[in-house]
């Protein structure tokens, strides 16, 4: 009975967001009121527009004061998003009907109508935990070698993934792909297989085409990726799905003498990033970037949110300001249930926090997993997708990573600049946003159990706003 109600309060939150009549468009905007776009942890408001804000002085009474300043500018923005794994491409292509299929692609992708314009996405090369079988892009015979890469192939993805991402690009043309191994092929192991092991020195060349191969591929077929990472997760040597430890000295010589040469011989353009990892091990990618030779090919560092705190993004960015920071992975699961809790955890760790520590772009894990959190192979046996599709029936259910990511990719276009914002009083936190067109988002959270009354300023912009207990707003103007 409690699955069935939850069910319909979240079909009834896809009518409330889907309401016609609600373009988010900045140029929709009065020009002298704020939109006001709200979810509480009740889940009696899913991203639902209420009634605008006019411009105004407050009346008197207690408020928090949030300050917000488009001249201090900060860092550009790419999107907001989650991965296309394996699981997630085969559920939305196999286990939708075409026009649900075309509709939640347009939600999620799309500007018009109820779309949130997801404007980043991560990609898999090979195999993961959330694939229907172990595989890499050039598998051959134990105990054989194809250093010239004959076999090289990305037809594993020719019938999920590529007409997933292929229609998203179609959909939202500005969107930012990255692209991450969880393994390099077997025969460049020292284990010999997709699971466990490093890769040999005497495999850094093949690697390294092996990824340009996979560039060069995916362009072709219209998926330019924007950023590659070496490696998922490079302290991890999983035990029962494809994973490579890949230690900071490592790294270093196959990016310095190896892929960075390679793709800027070939005219490569994808950025490569650094370590993808967790934020308690900082002197990681800091290691990586006191190479001298490493650091002229790295771009940026990615970052996940399984161990440590996100400051450890501002500590790397203040040693090297020239580096992008990415946020790249986090997801939730069964271990946590409660829709408030976590779409606050969410908003203020995984959109607030990443963003105020430099990341430009911010995509989750799993975009969909079925009611049983797979399919997948070894690893997380109760990780939630950003949407949870059933395999049976093929509804969708929008969970609160959805609401959490929403907040921010519907309102913060790509181009936008982050700028400064009065943050961390009261139970309130925020970010804010300078959209391309001049428009101002600004996501705020409150974390605390009471209603907090706000005064937004910004130069000669003042206005008032009341969020409920424990609830997330976007605030456009």
């Amino acid at each position: 009975m409690r699955a069935e109600l939850c069910a319909a309060l979240l079909l009834a939150a896809a009518a409330c967001h889907n309401q016609p009549g609600t373009d988010q468009s900045p140029a929709s905007r009065a020009s002298n009121r704020a939109q006001f776009w709200l979810t509480t942890a009740d889940r009696a408001h899913l991203l639902e527009r209420q009634p605008d804000l006019a411009f105004a002085a407050p009346q008197s009474g207690a408020a928090t004061r949030i300050d917000v300043d488009p001249s201090q500018r900060l860092q550009t923005m790419a999107g907001f998003g989650a991965a296309i794994t394996d699981a997630s491409a085969w559920l939305i292509q196999h286990r939708l009907a075409p026009k649900a299929r075309e509709a939640l692609l347009q939600e999620l992708f799309g500007r018009t109508g109820n779309g949130v314009g997801f404007s980043a996405v991560r990609l898999t090369i090979g195999a993961s935990d959330f694939s229907r079988t172990h595989y890499s892009l050039d598998d051959i015979p134990s105990g054989t070698r194809d250093d010239s890469l004959t076999q090289f192939s990305i037809n594993a993805n020719r019938f999920d993934v590529l007409p997933i991402a292929q229609r998203a690009r179609a959909i939202n043309p500005q969107l930012t792909v990255i692209a991450t191994p969880w393994s390099a092929p077997a025969w460049m192991k020292s284990s010999g297989s997709l699971i466990t092991g490093t890769l040999r020195p005497d495999a850094y060349a093949a690697f390294a085409d092996y990824l340009r191969r996979y560039v060069t591929a995916m362009e072709k077929e219209g998926v330019p990726i924007a950023a590659i990472t070496v490696q998922n997760e490079p302290h991890n040597e999983p035990k029962d799905y494809p994973g490579m430890r890949f230690a900071p000295a490592a790294r270093a010589v196959f990016i310095g003498q190896h892929l960075g040469p390679l793709f800027a011989a070939n005219g490569t353009h994808t950025q490569i990033l650094d370590w993808d990892h967790n934020w308690d091990e900082p002197q990681s990618p800091l290691g990586v970037l006191r190479d001298s030779t490493a650091r002229r090919f790295v771009a940026g560092v990615a970052w996940h949110c399984y161990a440590g705190e996100v400051g450890a993004q501002t500590s790397v960015h203040e040693a090297w300001p020239d580096k992008d920071a990415w946020f790249t992975e986090c997801a939730g699961g069964a271990w946590a249930p409660n829709f408030g809790d976590n779409l606050l955890w969410n908003v203020r760790t995984l959109i607030i926090g990443t963003t105020r520590n430099w990341a430009r772009g911010v995509t989750l894990w799993n975009l969909a997993l079925d009611e049983h959190h797979g399919p997948h192979l070894g690893g997380c046996n109760d990780c939630r997708g950003v949407l949870t599709i059933d395999s049976a029936a093929g509804t969708v259910t929008r969970n609160e990573e959805f609401y959490a990511l929403a907040h921010a990719s519907r309102f913060v276009r790509p181009g936008a600049i982050r700028i400064a914002s009065t943050s961390g009083t009261d139970g309130i936190e925020t970010v804010a946003f300078l959209n391309p067109d001049q428009s101002i988002a600004l996501i705020v959270s409150n974390a605390s159990t009471e209603p907090r009354r706000v005064i937004v300023t910004s130069g000669a912009t003042l206005f008032t706003a009341t969020l409920p207990r424990s609830a997330v707003a976007t605030l456009l103007w």
